[in-house]
């Protein structure tokens, strides 16, 4: 039987790109459905792409509804909220867009080193408030200072070059990298220990597998410098929150600024009542610029799948397995 529907979006996704899609298939875009699991597996019934950021959780239960299912788009980076191997045994392709929010995420990476080093948010908060506190805002200059990046993909590599233009001395540590790229700019660390414990800013650049997740903790923390700042625009399950905020309130950690959390949008916790901490809505790849290029790069990935032809950016295969999803 013929699908009534062709793509599902779930969220709030927007762009040119996308009206050229809507052109030319018969979408249902919805922007809260991601909130309602029961609802998303209803509505993915017939649909033969659907279309996500990081919000929508496309797991075992949504891909078994979704019996016309070709195709899982992915506007970003990372994509832990969808089951990939279970929609490799259905024959779906899953794919991504690795390259659209590289300079959006490096930039807001230096922007909260920058705001952190000089207390920007806090004293533009105070003066706000009436008040006039220079010696409370007493900050320290990012120059000479000693970057350790963690996760040295294309994010970290991009934040490592904008980071070496302002004099700081960057060293990086990936179990991927062998120290050849950008020699001469960037140090490599032969263990995240050696990092931790000679780096004045951390910035975390860690996709989500099973050695990263929790891999900040108290046991982490406790090999931090004394007085470092902590930046995290990767995942938030990577950090384990509530030792984070031990480690700011013993002073092991002088600030820190998280773009991620574990849970989003997150419960309140004292994280917000710290001046010495910086929260952003997970806006890391949020451009103009970047969210072109990534809905450009995923609605291609759509219509290529759906003409027939094969996906460029794919995370397991290039064109879906037909007949798998019966079988399984």
């Amino acid at each position: 039987m013929e699908s009534k529907l062709d793509i599902l979006i779930p969220e709030n996704i927007t762009g040119k790109a996308l009206d050229d899609l809507i052109n030319k298939y018969k979408i249902d875009k919805q922007n809260d459905l991601w909130k309602d699991p029961a609802k998303l597996a209803e509505a993915s019934k017939d649909a033969k792409a659907i279309l996500v950021r990081n919000q929508t959780k496309i797991d075992k239960k949504v891909i078994d509804s979704a019996a016309s299912l070709q195709i899982i788009g992915r506007a970003g980076v990372g994509y832990d909220n969808i089951d990939v191997d279970y929609a490799s045994k259905k024959g779906i392709v899953v794919c991504y867009t690795p390259d659209g929010n590289t300079i959006a995420t490096a930039e807001l990476a230096i922007g909260l080193m920058l705001a952190l080093a000089r207390k920007i948010t806090s004293g533009d908060k105070s003066t706000k408030a009436g008040n006039w506190d220079r010696q409370e805002h007493f900050g320290i200059e990012v120059y000479g200072k000693t970057l350790g990046i963690v996760g040295f993909g294309k994010i970290g590599k991009t934040v490592a070059v904008r980071a070496y233009s302002f004099g700081i001395k960057v060293i990086a540590y990936d179990k991927y990298y062998n120290g050849a790229e950008l020699e001469g700019i960037v140090t490599q660390a032969k263990t995240l220990d050696e990092l931790l414990e000679q780096s004045d800013v951390i910035s975390v650049h860690l996709p989500s597998t099973k050695d990263t997740i929790g891999l900040f903790n108290k046991e982490t923390y406790d090999k931090i410098k004394l007085g470092a700042y902590l930046i995290n625009t990767s995942r938030g399950n990577v950090i384990v929150e509530e030792d984070l905020i031990r480690a700011l309130e013993s002073g092991r950690l002088k600030g820190a600024a998280l773009d991620v959390r574990l849970k989003e949008p997150p419960d309140k916790s004292k994280l917000n009542e710290m001046n010495n901490v910086i929260l952003t809505p997970h806006i890391g790849g949020f451009t103009r610029e970047s969210q072109d290029k990534v809905i450009d790069s995923i609605a291609h990935d759509i219509d290529l799948v759906l003409s027939g032809q094969h996906a460029i950016n794919f995370v397991n295969f290039s064109q879906p397995c037909v007949g798998i999803h019966s079988i399984i």
